[in-house]
């Protein structure tokens, strides 16, 4: 499975689910169980990979804006959630995060920012396909710390400086 089609698969389960991220995960699965098993390996690892290459501070920053006080399982739901949403808004966020501000057409805080199931959906389908777990991905191990510049979450003017579009378009507890 090359980039594109793994990212035909995303869009058409979003489309399929409304924009709902729960949904969204249900229509992955569905999608996914119509390939061959080593293809949900390779959407795994593509899922996978790009989960890591979103773990940075600034798109930390992004998440806590959103979403408020955002500690490390709900960065992830995030992360998960951004891959959910597309390759432009994806890439755009990895970018710059702060064009979240433009990339989002908008951001409900009970509905969106939590893609966590979206995360479990090859390990499902993998399952549902062969009736074993899914093997090893055979990729690097998450780093400790995120990339880029650490934030201090306990000022909360922080993530706000970091981020002043995002920030302008989607005020916390607004």
């Amino acid at each position: 499975m090359d980039e594109t089609e793994f990212w035909a698969i995303v869009d058409s389960s979003r489309e399929a689910a409304g924009g709902d991220p729960v949904e969204q995960a249900d229509a992955l699965v569905e999608r996914l169980v119509l390939l061959d098993p080593e293809s949900v390996v390779d959407f795994a690892r593509h899922f996978e990979s790009r989960l890591a290459r979103a773990y940075h501070w600034d798109l930390w920053a992004a998440a806590w804006l959103l979403l408020g006080d955002t500690g490390e399982e709900a960065f992830d739901g995030f992360r998960c959630w951004l891959i959910g949403q597309g390759r432009q808004v994806f890439e755009g966020a990895l970018h710059d995060p702060d064009a979240l501000a433009e990339l989002l057409d908008d951001f409900d805080a009970e509905l969106d920012g939590d893609g966590e199931e979206l995360g479990y959906a090859p390990y499902e389908a993998y399952e549902q396909l062969t009736a074993v777990e899914l093997p090893d991905l055979g990729l690097p191990e998450q780093p400790a710390e995120p990339e880029g510049t650490p934030i201090d979450f306990r000022d909360p003017a922080a993530p706000a400086e970091r981020l002043p579009a995002l920030t302008e378009r989607f005020p916390p507890g607004g």
